[in-house]
């Protein structure tokens, strides 16, 4: 249904980006337990007529009266990440909305308000709940329990919705038709803002959000981090995004053998581990909201940097590693923050060239559970660290008033040496995003696997002492060979990946949806 709107907006003359503002209206209606106007996005952009790819940052932020504490009880004591997910607390200003008016200005072709005109209609007919919807609304997460959440997805006898049961949200229609009618402004001043801190300050532990801190409210804009992938240039957004990360993992593997070797080879696999576990150890210790702290990207993506830390890659699993020292690295304190996966991602190409590669989120399932005007709030202030026991040195993705708490979206574009459009690729899955996309990226340019293929390849996040990903969809041999080199992949996280891209080859653009997830690829006229 989110394609369909999509393409709908492409059929009528819009560009790309304004496609892919229907598409995140319809998600937050048929994929609420992901993505919604409630939270934010990170959207990468390339515009056809000048070569130009531009980062928009829409992170939801602290509000001004956030203090380190914020996440802790009246003890002093962390509240439990399972607790602190459904409070007040744990909303961060909502961005997405923000972003995507910001990126459509830019980028754009038809007047914002046409672009609303399906999820409007379909969240007054109603849809039908699909499987994965139906999934986690009898889920065991906390907020399938929260009270808004059962009370939306109940029927008039008081049952749980199963798949393929309709659902209305008239409140979500009577919204999109005011942010079409009066823009962007509409959601950060006036009833809708008031609405949203008056749910954020209901109790279990009432937030501090204010209606000053959405109408202060920007989205940042700025120039991509690109850096050279064999024949390509990979661009990504720059921190609180992870896009560091993924250039970073990429750069270890580009001095290994792995493009010698192939989806068959244990050796392959060990060193997609390996590499990930130290990106992971740098990327968690260093990459927080700049604003805020110093994050060494130009020291993490040094060449002499990256192949000192190729180094520990040895013919066993290590232990796990610990951070480097990048030129410019900033002392911080370890690292604690405890990320779980969600979210959604889109690519759209549109007829002239132009492209975008979008991350959008409410951090965890249905967000913090807490519903406004038809649409579930964020709880993406739990994607900070919190520690009580830290020292006066703070973690680099540590809470502090107005800053955002550091993301693992990392939507990326891919360009060739000339500059032109090649691809685009991204997806959901908390903190495994970066090992998700990096995989990929491994069968697509190193092993020149069809987009499709690369995309289901089996997933393995390797991350400090762990290894998890599709177990069973590696064979017995690999299994085992993984296994002699001190690598046992564990089944049970790690697997979740919704990866959606499209890849120009030989002029032909192939589009690739998880099969995972129940996205789709789709050409326009088709």
């Amino acid at each position: 249904m989110a394609v369909d709107a999509g393409t709908a907006v492409l059929r009528r003359g819009g560009s790309a980006m304004d496609a892919a503002v229907a598409v995140q209206m319809m998600l937050g209606l048929v994929e609420p337990q992901s993505s919604g106007i409630g939270g934010g996005a990170i959207i990468m952009a390339y515009d056809a007529a000048s070569g130009e790819v531009t980062s928009y940052v829409g992170r939801e932020a602290a509000p001004a009266l956030a203090t380190p504490r914020l996440l802790d009880d009246a003890e002093g004591r962390a509240i439990p990440h399972r607790e602190a997910m459904l409070t007040g607390r744990a909303t961060g200003v909502p961005a997405a909305v923000a972003v995507f008016a910001a990126a459509q200005r830019d980028h754009g072709k038809l007047r914002w308000d046409q672009l609303f005109d399906e999820t409007i209609d379909q969240a007054e007919r109603g849809f039908r709940i699909t499987p994965r919807l139906a999934r986690h609304i009898h889920g065991e997460f906390p907020q399938a329990s929260a009270p808004d959440v059962t009370a939306y997805f109940s029927d008039a006898a008081g049952h749980a919705l199963q798949a393929g049961d309709l659902l209305r949200n008239p409140a979500y229609a009577a919204t999109l038709r005011t942010l079409a009618r009066s823009g962007a402004a509409a959601f950060y001043h006036g009833g809708i803002a008031r609405a949203i801190v008056a749910r954020t300050h209901q109790e279990p532990l009432g937030g501090a959000m204010s209606e000053h801190d959405l109408a202060d409210y920007e989205p940042e804009k700025s120039a991509p981090i690109c850096r050279p992938l064999r024949q390509y240039v990979l661009c990504v957004p720059p921190p609180p995004a992870s896009g560091v990360g993924l250039l970073q993992l990429m750069a270890l593997l580009d001095g290994t053998d792995i493009d010698q070797r192939g989806p068959d080879d244990p050796q392959a696999w060990f060193l997609f581990a390996e590499a990930s576990r130290i990106m992971y150890a740098d990327r968690d210790q260093y990459v927080g909201d700049p604003r805020f702290v110093p994050v060494p990207v130009d020291g993490l993506l040094d060449p002499a940097y990256i192949a000192a830390r190729r180094k520990l890659i040895g013919t066993t699993a290590a232990p796990a590693p610990t951070a480097g020292q990048p030129q410019g690295a900033p002392e911080t304190a370890d690292d604690r923050t405890d990320e779980p996966g969600g979210t959604s991602h889109m690519v759209v190409v549109d007829a002239q060239g132009n492209a975008v590669s979008i991350t959008t989120t409410i951090e965890s399932f249905f967000g913090s559970g807490r519903m406004v005007d038809g649409f579930f709030l964020n709880n993406q202030l739990t994607d900070f660290s919190w520690n009580p026991a830290a020292g006066p040195v703070p973690a680099a993705n540590a809470i502090a008033a107005g800053k955002r708490p550091r993301s693992s979206m990392t939507p990326a574009i891919l360009l060739d040496r000339d500059g032109g459009f090649v691809g685009a690729i991204g997806s959901p899955g908390g903190s495994s995003i970066p090992a998700y996309i990096g995989k990929t990226l491994v069968g697509l340019v190193y092993w020149h696997l069809p987009l499709q293929q690369a995309v289901d390849l089996p997933n393995l996040v390797a991350r400090g002492e762990r290894f998890d990903g599709e177990a069973a969809r590696f064979s017995p041999r690999i299994r085992d060979e993984l296994a002699r080199r001190g690598v046992e992949v564990r089944a049970g996280a790690g697997e979740d990946s919704g990866l959606h891209g499209g890849f120009l080859r030989d002029g032909a653009l192939e589009w690739a949806a998880d099969p995972r997830r129940e996205g789709t690829g789709r050409h326009p006229g088709r």
